[in-house]
């Protein structure tokens, strides 16, 4: 009898667990655990230099301001880096199937919001597999509107180094000011300040 309680316990156990696993492996579902996480104080991006940026900041480093890029809307709108000196670049590489970059997206949301109409900040948000139905879905699914646009060419390789997601701070001298590899919260305080300084700069 207690062998046959343990053996339905054990059951059970597996059970739950395979459940438990199945709901973190899910996109959907994933994504959620993810926002939660952000909401209750992890993933707050610091907002620092890459190391390379760091050394020195010469011209010669690598994140001079000879690195420069282009974008086009889905409407055929360029936009192009080098183009849009004298304003702060907060541009996001992503891709519609990333659960970490779909995450993320609510908190770039409520940033773009606070500076929506702000002439001296831009916010490229680059899908970088140019999928533009993919993308409208995702943006009409979760009630987003965000400034979406596509690669016209290479991308810097200290801008963006294969993973995604990806936020890369530009000043106005086109400089990285921040760069952030990997999933994190853009909504918070902290994230405005520094993106104010910049523009204050």
């Amino acid at each position: 009898m207690m062998a046959e309680k343990k053996k339905i316990k054990n059951i059970v156990s597996w059970i739950v667990f395979v459940v438990l696993m199945g709901l973190v492996l899910w996109s959907p579902s994933r994504i959620f655990i993810q926002q939660q996480l952000m909401k209750i104080g992890f993933f707050k991006p610091k907002l620092e230099k890459p190391v390379e940026a760091q050394a020195g900041d010469k011209e010669s480093a690598p994140d001079s301001i000879g690195d420069k890029a282009s974008f086009s809307s889905a409407d055929n709108i360029v936009y192009d880096t080098e183009q849009l000196k004298g304003k702060v670049l907060f541009i996001n590489f992503w891709a519609t199937w990333c659960p970490p970059c779909r995450a993320e997206m609510p908190s770039i949301q409520k940033l773009y919001d606070k500076f929506k109409g702000n002439d001296n900040i831009e916010f490229l948000i680059v899908e970088i597999e140019g999928d533009v139905e993919g993308t409208a879905k995702f943006l009409t699914d979760q009630k987003l509107k965000l400034p979406i646009v596509y690669p016209n060419g290479e991308i810097p390789s200290n801008w963006l180094g294969g993973a995604i997601p990806t936020t890369v701070i530009l000043d106005k001298n086109g400089k990285i000011a921040a760069k952030e590899e990997g999933m994190y919260d853009y909504s918070t305080k902290e994230v405005e300040a520094f993106v104010q300084n910049l523009i204050d700069q």
